[in-house]
């Protein structure tokens, strides 16, 4: 059988309840993502019902396209998970009982005092051929089945707690055997700067480059260039992605730059606090202590964040962050000069180096 090198996918999802809008579809976010590691280019997503014509005309058709077709669900015990026969029939193949699955299953049942139904068996059950992937977060092991020109239908669970540890352990080093290249990404992420803006000001030989590619998005609150480079491993993909990082750096976005790879903007920010030795405190209005709990969320905010005041009525500006009742009255509560007093005020209560404040006024 030819070792075909897998460089096009195409993800299947299998299940009703995703047709009809019951679960969300995370899993094709997820592989997507998973195989672009790998320097695998997901051409497709498709979903597909519990329903053994259509699943096998769209396996067909995958195949036909791609290299490499990786389903989720239809793995289970119940009537309707026909995942593995419908992909048995398409490749001429027969069932078997796998003994090691059953016995893993019957196990899995035993460890959590579970009775094991009869129909579980059937999660035991193989097409002739297949790569049988162990499943030790669930019941249904994960599977490959490769066809004579080399083409590869990996079959996974569709929860996805067990879907993406058995992908991580097991199916993927199965699949970098079968790769010639490597896919590294690096995010910058930009503020203050909209999406045409960012690509207005690029260079047209970087927005046209083939490898590293260079893409502008927008994402709540910011706009990110996502660069991709493939190369023969990790490291030199790595160092393409660097000099483009390099090279945007000295364009007119550099001053937008909040952060490259980093999880938030607020991460971002205590991060900078951190490794300058500054603390920050929060007064705010309108925004009821959302931007003190967006900082408190990071982890080991801590060591920058001393704390934060709500002062959403007139009276507790005045009474906690000492602004002036005359300065409230000449400007109103929404302007800029009572801000400034807030943040001087959360300076002096909190004895941090910088403070945030905020008011305003909510409209419907």
């Amino acid at each position: 059988m030819a070792k075909k090198i897998i460089r096009r996918a195409e993800i299947l999802c299998v299940g009703t309840e995703l047709l009809i809008g019951d679960i969300v579809n995370t899993n094709a976010a997820y592989l997507s993502r998973r195989l672009a590691t790998l320097g695998i280019g997901v051409y497709r997503q498709s979903v597909v019902g519990d329903n053994p014509a259509r699943l096998a005309e769209d396996l067909r058709t995958a195949l036909d396209r791609a290299d490499l077709v990786v389903t989720s669900g239809g793995l289970g015990p119940t009537y309707d998970d026909l995942t593995k026969e419908t992909a048995a029939a398409v490749f001429g193949r027969g069932m078997y009982l796998h003994e090691p699955s059953l016995e893993r299953i019957r196990h899995y049942f035993k460890a959590t005092c579970r009775k094991m139904t009869a129909n579980n068996e059937k999660q035991a059950m193989m097409p002739q051929g297949a790569i049988v992937f162990p499943n030790d977060y669930g019941t249904a092991p994960a599977l490959a089945l490769e066809r004579e020109d080399g083409k590869v239908l990996v079959m996974l669970p569709g929860p996805p707690r067990e879907l993406e540890p058995l992908f991580c352990e097991q199916v993927e080093p199965y699949l970098q055997k079968r790769c010639d290249a490597v896919l590294f990404s690096r995010n910058i992420h930009i503020a203050g700067m909209g999406e045409s803006a960012v690509e207005n000001v690029l260079p047209k030989d970087m927005l046209d480059s083939a490898n590293p590619t260079i893409a502008p998005y927008c994402v709540a609150g910011e706009v990110r260039l996502r660069i991709t480079a493939k190369a023969a491993n990790a490291q030199e993909a790595a160092a393409l992605c660097d000099e483009m990082v390099a090279r945007v750096k000295k364009t007119p976005v550099a001053p937008y730059i909040y952060g490259i790879d980093t999880p938030s903007a607020e991460a971002s920010l205590v991060n900078f606090l951190a490794d300058r030795n500054l603390t920050v405190a929060t007064a705010e209005s309108c925004t009821g202590g959302l931007i003190a709990k967006r900082l408190t969320d990071v982890a080991g905010s801590s060591v920058a964040v001393a704390g934060g005041a709500v002062t959403y009525q007139t009276r507790e500006k005045t009474a906690i962050l000492h602004v002036a009742p005359a300065l409230i009255e000449t400007h109103t509560a929404v302007s800029a000069p009572v801000a400034k007093a807030m943040a001087e005020g959360a300076l002096k209560a909190f004895d941090t180096d910088l403070a945030i404040a905020t008011t305003g006024a909510l409209t419907a």
